[in-house]
């Protein structure tokens, strides 16, 4: 039985892992939030590494405050990167898988075709650039990982879009949502079973993958399907607007590819407005 640790359990792909879990009854899982294992601390990890055999290591510990991270660079370079490169090392030297996700912001949004995975990197913010250099030390320090790049994640757990927007369905409130961001929602629960389905196949095909749902969307078109396959919505007006002030920059336009994926594994992955609508019929 193989046996998958899972560091940040408590953000929102960690409770989508520990949900998804229960569809995976030969997998032995421990999940671990942030207060039971400080990835940060080296010698804490050492030891939890040396008393448990790990086959894969899922790393959903993140610094996600792409806003805040301007103001708190050292924070996010240290949860992004630094301690990264120390979970890489460890996962090597007891011969785990490390499984890592990254985000479609490694690119600068300036394409207008799909970006694959071979594409220029361009940080743009300090958010990004930690998670870019998270990469490449996971890159530098061992063979067998799998870095998934994703874009716009959402559940039902936690804080995101998806949340914001049905809460403010429930106030009956004005959205003014922009159209000037171009991307791929992707329900975070698709890519728990995903990267499960994976770990299931034995597959050693490491390497960074582009993982989103199909098809692409602005942020207004996002919240307009949230609105329309949702019950309860008169007197909720949604707004175009085309410009949004946020002080960390972000890319224009951040589609990824996935033709490297379902090249390398047979999974379906569902388009974004049909995964959203069986979310939102599920809760």
């Amino acid at each position: 039985m193989k046996t998958i640790l899972v560091t940040g359990a408590s953000g929102q792909l960690g409770q989508c892992f520990q949900e998804k879990a229960l569809n995976f009854p030969n997998f032995n899982f421990i999940f671990c939030s942030s207060k039971e294992m400080d990835i940060t601390s080296k010698s804490s990890l050492e030891d939890f590494f040396n008393e448990n055999k790990i086959d894969y290591c899922i790393n959903c510990a993140a610094y996600t405050n792409v806003e805040l991270a301007e103001d708190e660079k050292e924070k996010a370079f240290l949860i992004n990167a630094q301690s990264v490169k120390i979970l890489a090392e460890i996962c090597k030297r007891n011969k785990t898988v490390l499984i890592h996700f990254s985000t479609d912001y490694v690119f600068n949004g300036e394409s207008r075709e799909p970006y694959k995975e071979d594409a220029q990197v361009s940080p743009i913010n300090v958010y990004v650039s930690s998670k870019l250099l998270g990469e490449e030390n996971i890159a530098g320090a061992m063979e067998q990982y799998f870095i998934f790049r994703t874009s716009w994640l959402y559940s039902q757990f936690g804080h995101n879009f998806f949340n914001t927007i049905r809460k403010k369905i429930a106030e009956k409130a004005e959205l003014n949502i922009t159209t000037s961001q171009l991307g791929a929602p992707t329900n975070a629960n698709d890519l728990a079973e995903y990267v499960l389905k994976i770990i299931q196949s034995d597959s050693s095909s490491y390497g960074i993958y582009h993982f989103s749902n199909e098809g692409e969307a602005t942020w207004y078109d996002f919240a307009k399907a949230i609105i329309d396959f949702s019950e309860n919505t008169e007197g909720v007006k949604l707004i175009k607007t085309g410009f949004y002030k946020t002080r960390a920059k972000r890319p224009a336009y951040s589609v990824l590819s996935k033709e490297k994926i379902n090249l390398k594994f047979e999974f379906q992955i569902l388009e974004w407005k049909e995964s959203l609508q069986g979310l939102i019929a599920k809760i």
